[in-house]
């Protein structure tokens, strides 16, 4: 094609010169799979990595290799964000609380799939090529790796269901914990495979104090970036804009040291929101509201690029096998597990039954640690090791979410973490009105007796006249009666149509809460009208109402996460 359109460049071009654009693709596309996969009741997470697989390098490649490398840095962020986050949920008191339960929990749920991974990996290797040691640290690889859980889908699914209760806690607990385990299990996998294998390696020794030199720096890390985080927003409190910029600032610059030092960026993280939520409280609050809101489009990008990254089509049938066995093996270790750590540390009814689904997803760390085995035996056990764990995170990234939110369905915690906040955007009228005596009407010709009598019925601070075909009339305030009963002995004589005042405004059942807030501020009123399409009048929604309806919901909430804790 000639002319006009012969000017405009190859979309590999256009890609390569504007990064811009090429976010806005991957983050427009994202949001809308997540949207269509939240429509369909399943878990949003699965829509972007869905997006990202039909674009990445197992679909139509429109996101090159070379690209989804130089987008890395966004993974490292978001992974920080979540580690963050999972660390302000981490209170000591609550630590305290459920300390002996995230020991017990996480030891078993960690070494269970571990040494179920090991045997089923090694027969099912063995039976094939018959070379028993190969086999046997093949197995040991795939089997620390498996102890991995992968935090970010998780805590996306939590989120989005807004979970709360003991379950909540205990997979943010141990999502975010479990990964130091699985780099002590792998560290002894490798040194015990080299000795199998012939190939030479550090010794074990060395690895562990690499390993705990690394998990010790992470901590120290994040702990001094909290520390001044907290220093500094104590300054800035009160501009929203500040916070959330030196907030963003302080977790990339910890990223970008963690990824200069070889450090660990999740647990770095976690010990920053840590060290901010119970060290700074007061001054934290507004902080991790504000950097929670700024993390959905980071998700969508992160999301989007795990699904681009994989590419399912390099799998053979040799591996295809091991894969599966991998799989149901970390499935059952992981469901035993968390089974067993949780009735012997006597953990709430809710986590015996349900933890086991929400501990599938495996993603960052998994991948990292197959890379790192493919450096250490790279022309052994490394490519074989990639290979699978890319082809079994293709398949717990996409099962993974959907089992997450059976599981906190089922405990009953969806819907539990909600704030006044998330009321006053989610609430309309008709909810305040629920449970609520209305609002007695009058006709214009009603006595004045009868409109004392009717005040002193009901606990609302006004009352609305109809006309004689039913519609709103007026509306009669206390201010209106007070200012009556200044005529003296006339005021026997008045009718509600001399009492009322027009009514200036009224609302419908479906109106948001936070519009009949508005309208209080815009008319300076007290009461407004609630008004049905047919104009029928359900009765009178006011300020002390809403308040009131607020705390209720909030003790509900409440109550119910204290019977899930004593279940």
């Amino acid at each position: 094609m000639t002319g006009l359109f012969s000017e405009f460049p190859r979309f590999s071009e256009l890609q390569s010169a504007n990064g811009v654009f090429l976010l806005g693709i991957i983050m427009f596309l994202g949001t809308t799979g997540g949207y269509i996969f939240r429509r369909l009741k399943i878990p949003q997470v699965v829509g972007y990595i869905i997006i990202g697989i039909l674009i990445g390098q197992s679909g139509s490649r429109l996101i090159s290799g070379q690209v989804i490398e130089t987008l890395e840095p966004i993974s490292g962020f978001a992974l920080s964000l979540i580690g963050f986050l999972i660390g302000s949920e981490l209170k000591i008191p609550l630590m305290r609380k459920y300390g002996r339960h995230f020991a017990f929990i996480l030891s078993f749920e960690a070494i269970m799939p571990f040494v179920i991974v090991t045997a089923l990996v090694w027969a099912v290797s063995f039976a094939v090529t018959g070379d028993w040691s190969t086999s046997l640290a093949l197995a040991l690889l795939l089997g620390a790796i498996s102890s991995a859980t992968a935090p970010a889908a998780t805590t996306d699914v939590l989120a989005e269901n807004r979970a709360k209760g003991p379950l909540t806690t205990m997979v943010l607990g141990i999502v975010a914990m479990d990964d130091a385990v699985a780099l002590v299990l792998f560290a002894v996998a490798a040194s015990v495979a080299a000795g199998l294998i012939g190939a030479e390696t550090v010794s074990l020794g060395a690895q562990l104090l690499d390993i705990a030199r690394e998990l010790a720096f992470s901590v120290g890390i994040g702990a001094l970036m909290g520390c001044a985080l907290s220093l500094i927003i104590k300054h800035v409190r009160n501009d929203e804009g500040r916070t959330l910029a030196f907030s963003l600032g302080g977790i990339m610059i910890m990223t970008g040291t963690c990824a200069y030092l070889g450090l660990d960026p999740i647990l770095a993280s976690m010990a920053m929101g840590f060290f901010i939520a119970n060290f700074a409280p007061f001054r934290s609050r507004d902080l991790f509201s504000l950097v929670d809101r700024f993390t959905p489009p980071v998700y969508v990008l992160f999301f989007v690029l795990v699904g681009a990254k994989l590419d399912i089509w390099k799998v053979s049938p040799m591996f295809a096998l091991i894969a599966v066995v991998y799989v149901v093996g970390r499935t059952v270790g992981k469901s035993i597990g968390s089974w067993f750590g949780a009735r012997v540390s006597g953990a709430p009814a809710t986590v015996r039954k349900y933890l086991k689904w929400c501990l599938l997803s495996q993603a960052g760390v998994a991948i990292g640690l197959s890379i790192m085995a493919g450096k250490v035996f790279p022309d052994t056990l490394g490519p074989t090791i990639i290979l699978v764990v890319t082809a079994t995170t293709f398949i717990v990234q996409i099962l993974g979410p959907v089992c997450v939110k059976y599981g906190v369905t089922k405990a009953g915690e969806c819907g539990l973490d909600i704030t006044e906040e998330d009321l006053l955007r989610e609430s309309t009228v008709a909810d305040v009105l629920l449970g609520t005596s209305s609002a007695a009407a009058l006709g214009e010709t009603a006595s004045f007796r009868e409109i004392t009598e009717c005040f002193g019925r009901q606990d609302s601070l006004g009352c609305p006249v109809l006309s004689d075909d039913g519609r709103l009339s007026g509306i009669i305030s206390v201010d209106n009666l007070k200012e009556a009963f200044l005529l003296g002995e006339l005021t026997q004589g008045l009718l509600a149509c001399d009492v009322m005042n027009p009514c200036p405004v009224s609302c419908k059942p479906s109106t948001l809460v936070r519009d009949a807030r508005e309208l209080f501020a815009l008319h300076r009123i007290d009461t407004i009208p609630v008004v049905r399409e047919d104009g029928v009048v359900l009765g009178m929604v006011e300020e002390h109402m809403i308040s009131r309806f607020f705390n209720r919901k909030v003790l509900e909430l409440h109550a119910k996460v204290a019977a899930l804790e004593t279940a």
